[in-house]
């Protein structure tokens, strides 16, 4: 039977990955271009520091917009199946993404240029609000249980390997162009290559079989008809713990691969192909530890891994910025790999922690707003807020009380929340019949 099985999983679990790596793969080459370059091509008016505040301000908008994202098509995934999320979600982001590499820069249309930005990010957020909760739960609701969390991790390793994508073009890029070329049109390739990136994976996600938990709700005609509003009004307070929890993860990643880029090559003088490297070694690491940590959580638990990986991020943050403030490329890679096997600790497990969370009939809404939430709370402001703490030619130990201050939170959610692996569960409830007095 699992011979039978394994390589079906297999497909659906290659196929969630490629999908989501070529979502976050448009997200983050915005990402990276907002530390690089939009600043000066999109508010030329604005002082360096302000313009790229502004330009993390319209990387922001993106995070604002994925929850209502995961609104829109998580009503879709819990009305009329996971598979048109699949498809939906990755079409409206990838169209999205060639746009932006298509937006005339200020000079030619003034201030219609930083609003079309505006605009086109929003709609990435909104295509990728709704990719996580279809991804995820394709391969959470077709897997045996005791390999869950590692089918589900799949999905969890596509930022890794989108933002190796991304950064890896804009790596290549800005060491073959001179600076001017890279200025004037060498950004915009990545964005370019989105549309083909988006073909292929809709190509990979055309035979996708919806899943068998929705199959069965459809059958026996339990579906929720208005599922925002059943969350909301029945499970407000999961869905506050998990926003709350997944924040740490958003705000670790993205003070590692977008903030640290900006500050390293403005503040400390440090070549950006440099800088990239450092980061894409550690995202690399990350990515690869990925369902690692997936398959210790099926062994023995998602939620101590969670409390661990908080606890481990809230302890790393002030080293973070010590070792950045070095400047040497040995030290800045430890500070970056540091930080993320802390985060990934915890991340590696949410594929299959959120929707165990959930019940089936609300699960698509829930944990896809559960865990775009968090970004709001950890990803869009993280950026911004760490750009303006680290202004000034001292150590930017007001970036490091930030972060710490987020994982805090993130342990004290984590630690409201239940266990939820079947396994550990079914364990823990025979050991207490046992120690019952008889």
């Amino acid at each position: 039977m699992h011979q039978d099985r394994s390589p079906s999983m297999l497909r659906l679990a290659l196929a969630s990955l490629i999908g989501t790596a070529i979502e976050f793969y448009d997200f983050f080459v915005y990402g990276t271009a907002a530390a690089l370059v939009l600043g000066p091509l999109f508010f030329p008016t604005f002082s360096a520091l302000a313009a790229t505040l502004a330009a993390f301000g319209t990387f922001g908008i993106g995070f604002l917009a994925r929850p209502l994202g995961s609104v829109l098509f998580g009503h879709i995934g819990d009305r009329y199946g996971r598979r048109p999320v699949l498809l939906g979600s990755l079409l409206l982001t990838g169209v999205a993404t060639v746009a932006v590499g298509c937006v005339p820069a200020y000079s030619s249309i003034g201030a219609g240029a930083p609003l079309l930005l505006l605009l086109l990010r929003f709609l990435q957020g909104l295509g990728l609000g709704g990719e996580w909760g279809g991804a995820v739960l394709l391969t959470a609701e077709h897997a045996p249980e005791h390999r869950r969390g590692l089918w589900a991790s799949f999905p969890q390793m596509g930022p890794a390997v989108g933002f190796l994508l991304a950064n890896g073009l804009m790596l290549g890029l800005s060491a073959t162009l001179t600076g001017g070329q890279f200025t004037s049109w060498g950004w915009r390739v990545p964005f370019w290559c989105a549309g083909l990136l988006a073909l292929s994976g809709l190509w990979l996600r055309r035979s996708v079989e919806e899943t068998p938990e929705f199959r069965a709700l459809a059958t026996a005609g339990r579906r929720a008809s208005a599922p925002v509003i059943e969350v909301v009004r029945d499970h407000w307070r999961l869905l506050l713990l998990t926003g709350g929890a997944l924040a740490v993860g958003y705000a670790v990643f993205y003070a590692v691969t977008t903030w640290s880029l900006a500050y390293a090559t403005e503040h400390l003088a440090v070549d950006r192909t440099v800088m990239l490297t450092c980061v894409m070694v550690a995202v690399a690491v990350k990515g690869a530890l990925t369902p690692l940590v997936a398959v210790l959580g099926d062994r023995y638990g998602r939620r101590p891994l969670c409390l661990a990986g908080s606890a481990a991020c809230a302890l790393w943050m002030f080293p973070l910025v010590a070792l950045l403030r070095t400047a040497d490329p040995l030290l800045m890679t430890l500070g970056c790999l540091g930080a993320l096997l802390g985060m990934v600790t915890m991340l590696g497990v949410v594929g299959a922690y959120l929707p165990e969370l959930y019940p089936p009939r609300i699960r698509c809404t829930g944990a896809a707003v559960g865990y775009n939430l968090g970004g709001v709370l950890g990803g869009a402001l993280t950026p911004v807020v760490a750009t303006a703490l680290a202004d000034g030619s001292g150590p930017p130990w007001g970036v490091g009380a930030y972060l710490t201050g987020i994982a805090l939170l993130s342990l004290g959610c984590f630690a409201l929340l239940p266990e939820t692996n079947p396994a550990v569960v079914r364990r823990a409830a025979g050991a207490a019949e046992a120690a019952a007095p008889a």
